[in-house]
């Protein structure tokens, strides 16, 4: 480096590399700024290479498992002869490996300067990677988070989703400690693999955070597919030898299988970075920044799964472009969880955006929302799919709609609608009467939001 690292300083320096920060980095350069990444692992992080994009890679082969068992369903004479694991990991390999390249070029084109090395917040203008010291004018913090282990030793039979994405060969039979949105994407993954799969979670339902009329349907279909679930008992213990692993649960039942995949969630990484020496508030890990993404301490600001909230990788982009835009002085519209759009993967897939029936009762009176909640048993493409759910819309009373849910085959692709219908609160009578094309799931929406304002055609 023709300067002296030391004394190198950037107007905007970013620590941590994944959606959150590398986003933030594009958005400042675009907006004038110099800008420095730090990263001490590959660009792209957690959702680039050990979750969404490989974990949906296994998923669509998973998809494709199941139309092979059940092409003669559709008159055409398939059969599932075996899954090569390897090669399944192979083409989820490629995925990554492409999208990484991509990622790395645009940096590189856009001019912002990577850093490689472990970062450490020194003060608050100074990071210190590897012994070399980096300033910034305003400093983002986008470390990221990491599985959860409720403190059980990862090894052998016992995974996190890392492990899992990497190994050599499927096993007989699996428990997934977890019923949230990666344990129940991974025991959909399995099941369609052949895996004979068990869920223990300790709250009273998977997927916990949706709509009760979303989490009935799914565990109605897991039901359907074989999928066991053990719902409102936590595990105590996990043993494992060289036969296979055994998990004591607190009501006594003792389940068996060759592997546990260990999916209660993702933690902040944040210990030892110096966040807490600089001041910066921080709760169980968490970083406590504001609404604006600012931490209280200098021109710090904190994004991504560091901050308490939604975990989720689009989340990452999102706080990453308006930190770039509010140092950009551009006053940007606060990023609230509430209007994020989710998606699980599983079979069948969840879709949600806004308050659950139960969250928006809490927050706007019982006796001021409405709902209805449309079957895909109705819609033309979907019996086409051969998928059942539905589609459930939530209104206030003469007001707009706060919150749209679904479950069924392919129905996460729907979720981009529901989104701009929550974000731009519109109401039942605006939805219904947009035109969407038919035979598509997409009219689902359309449907739901006719029968909201009291005009219903095919219900």
């Amino acid at each position: 480096m023709a300067e002296s690292a030391a004394t190198q300083e950037f107007d905007i320096l970013i620590l941590g590399g994944g959606s959150a920060g590398y986003s933030a980095a594009l958005r400042a350069v675009q907006l004038g700024f110099t800008v420095g990444l730090i990263e001490k692992a590959k660009l792209g992080g957690t959702c680039l290479h050990t979750g969404c994009i490989p974990t949906k890679a296994y998923l669509h082969s998973a998809e494709l498992a199941e139309n092979a068992r059940e092409g003669a369903k559709y008159g055409i004479n398939t059969t599932l002869d075996s899954i090569d694991l390897g090669a399944v990991r192979s083409y989820k390999d490629g995925i990554v490996a492409g999208k990484f390249k991509g990622l790395t070029g645009l940096l590189k084109m856009k001019k912002v300067t990577v850093i490689e090395g472990n970062g450490r917040l020194v003060s608050k203008d100074t990071i210190d990677v590897d012994g070399v010291a980096y300033k910034g004018k305003n400093l983002i913090l986008a470390t990221g988070s990491m599985s959860k282990t409720f403190g059980l030793e990862i090894g052998g039979r016992v995974l996190t989703s890392t492990e899992a994405l990497n190994m050599e060969d499927l096993p007989k039979s699996a428990i997934v400690l977890g019923g949230g949105v990666i344990g129940v994407e991974f025991a959909s993954v399995w099941k369609s693999f052949g895996v004979d799969v068990t869920i223990v979670e300790g709250l009273p339902s998977l997927v916990p955070n949706e709509d009760p009329a979303i989490i009935k349907s799914l565990e109605r279909a897991f039901k359907k597919r074989g999928i066991k679930f053990n719902t409102g008992v936590f595990f105590e213990k996990v043993e494992q030898d060289a036969n296979g692993v055994k998990v004591s649960l607190a009501d006594g039942k003792i389940l068996e299988a060759d592997i546990v995949l260990v999916a209660v969630g993702r933690g902040p990484v944040t210990e030892g970075l110096g966040y807490e020496e600089q001041g910066i508030p921080m709760d169980r890990g968490f970083v406590l920044a504001n609404e604006r993404c600012h931490t209280g301490v200098g021109n710090i600001y904190a994004i991504g799964d560091i901050v308490p909230g939604l975990q989720l990788a689009h989340r990452g982009y999102q706080h990453g472009i308006f930190v770039a835009e509010e140092i950009g002085g551009l006053n940007p519209v606060i990023v609230e969880d509430i209007n994020i759009p989710k998606v699980t993967y599983c079979e069948p897939e969840i879709a949600s955006v806004g308050y659950s029936e139960p969250a928006a009762k809490a927050k706007f009176g019982d006796d001021q929302i409405e709902t209805v909640e449309y079957n895909l048993a109705g819609n033309g493409k979907s019996s086409i799919l051969g998928t059942s759910g539905m589609i459930k819309m939530i209104r206030v009373k003469n007001g707009p709609i706060v919150g749209v849910h679904g479950i069924g085959g392919r129905i996460g692709e729907q979720v981009g609608e529901a989104q701009l219908i929550v974000n731009w609160e519109a109401y039942p009578e605006d939805v219904a009467q947009l035109i969407h094309a038919h035979p598509t799931q997409n009219e689902a929406l359309g449907e739901a939001a006719m029968a909201l304002a009291g005009k219903p055609l095919h219900g």
